[in-house]
C-alpha cells in the first residue's frame, strides 16, 4: 500500500507564508472566502482566546498548505464552528475525513458539545461527506445583496430615538445591547466587551462602523457594519451589515428599519456601492426588512452540526 501524498497536523508558527499563500488562492475562487491581507491573516491568527497551534489543521501536500480546517471555539454555546476549504484540485481524495475527524476531537478536548460546519447549497459533495460522517442538516441561511447605485435612503430619525456612532469605550453597551437582543437565537453566541473591542481593532474596523439607537439615553438597537474590501474601481467596493438587533422591549416600533437605513447610509458615505448580509432563511420578520429596502438573493448555504460525545 503506497503512503498517503497528504499530512494533516496541527498549524506551526513557520506555516505563516505558506498559509498566507494557501488563504490568497483561496480567496480568488467562488467558496474560498474573503481576500486578506497578510497582516489581517496575523491579526486573526493572533486574536484573543485563539490559538492557531492547537486550532488550526493545515493539510501539506509537497510542502505546500492545500487545505485547513479552522476550529473556532464559541464555548458560551457549548459548540465550536468547523470554517474547512480544500483547494479543489486536492478535492475528492481523501482529505476531507481526517481534517474534520481531528477537528472533532479539537472540539471534545475543548468540552464542546456539538460541531457546526457551514457550506454552500452548491456543494452537494460536501454535504454527502457531513452526512457520512454523522452531522446533520439544521439550518438554511441566505446571502443578500443590493447595490446602492441610484438607492434613494430616507431619513429614518423620528421621535425620542437619535441614532449614534459607538463610541470608544462603550463596548459594554453593546455586548449588553446584543445579548438581550439576541438571547436564544439560534446561531448567536454571546460577545464580551473585550471580544467587541478587540473586533473593532481589527483592520478595515472602526468604532463608528457600529450605529447605536438610543431612548432617553438607553442604547435599544444597533447595526454593525463592515468594509468587506475593494476588488477594483470605487463602484467594487463592497460592505456588510454584520449584525443588526433591536432589544426585545423595543421590537416593532420600526427600529430595526431605522437600524438597517442608517446603516446603509453610513456604508455610502464610506464609499460602498455594493451591500451584502446574511440572514437565516426562516426569519421571516427580517426578510421582510431587507426585501422592502431591495435586497435580493444571490446565494445559500445551509449549516450542518454533530453531537460530540
Amino acid at each position: 500500500m503506497s503512503a498517503s501524498p497528504y499530512t494533516v497536523r496541527n498549524y506551526r508558527p513557520s506555516d505563516y507564508d505558506n498559509y498566507v499563500k494557501f488563504k490568497t488562492a483561496a480567496a480568488k475562487l467562488p467558496s474560498g472566502g474573503e481576500s486578506r491581507t497578510p497582516e489581517a491573516i496575523r491579526e486573526i491568527l493572533h486574536r484573543p482566546g485563539y490559538c492557531p497551534e492547537q486550532d488550526l489543521l493545515v493539510a501539506i501536500a509537497s510542502g505546500e498548505i492545500i487545505g485547513a480546517t479552522e476550529i473556532v471555539p464559541e464555548l458560551a454555546s457549548d459548540r465550536v464552528i468547523l470554517n474547512y476549504f480544500i483547494l479543489p484540485e486536492h478535492g475528492g481524495q481523501g482529505l476531507e475525513e481526517p481534517l474534520f475527524n481531528q477537528a472533532v476531537r479539537r472540539g471534545k478536548e475543548l468540552g464542546a458539545k456539538a460541531a457546526r460546519v457551514n457550506v454552500r447549497q452548491e456543494n452537494t459533495a460536501a454535504q454527502r461527506l457531513l452526512l457520512e460522517l454523522g452531522f446533520r442538516k439544521v439550518k438554511r441561511y441566505l446571502e443578500l445583496k443590493l447595490s446602492l447605485a441610484g438607492v434613494e435612503i430616507p431619513d429614518t430619525a423620528a421621535g425620542t430615538y437619535s441614532v449614534e456612532h459607538l463610541q470608544p469605550g462603550d463596548e459594554e453597551k453593546l455586548a449588553q445591547l446584543q445579548n438581550r437582543s439576541f438571547a436564544d437565537n439560534w446561531e448567536y453566541n454571546p460577545n464580551t466587551a473585550e471580544e467587541i473591542a478587540e473586533s473593532l481593532e481589527q483592520s478595515r474596523s472602526l468604532p463608528e462602523d457600529v450605529l447605536l439607537i438610543y431612548d432617553a439615553g438607553k442604547p435599544v438597537g444597533y447595526c454593525w457594519t463592515k468594509i468587506e474590501g475593494v476588488t477594483g474601481g470605487k463602484e467594487e467596493i463592497t460592505g456588510r451589515i454584520h449584525m443588526l438587533g433591536v432589544d426585545r422591549d423595543y421590537r416593532n416600533r420600526g427600529l430595526g428599519r431605522m437600524a438597517l437605513f442608517g446603516g446603509l447610509s453610513y456604508l455610502e458615505s464610506r464609499g460602498v456601492r455594493i451591500v451584502e448580509l446574511t440572514v437565516d432563511s426562516a426569519n421571516a420578520s427580517a426578510l421582510t426588512l431587507y426585501r422592502s429596502a431591495g435586497f435580493k438573493e444571490w446565494a445559500s448555504s445551509l449549516w450542518y452540526e454533530k453531537t460530540i460525545d
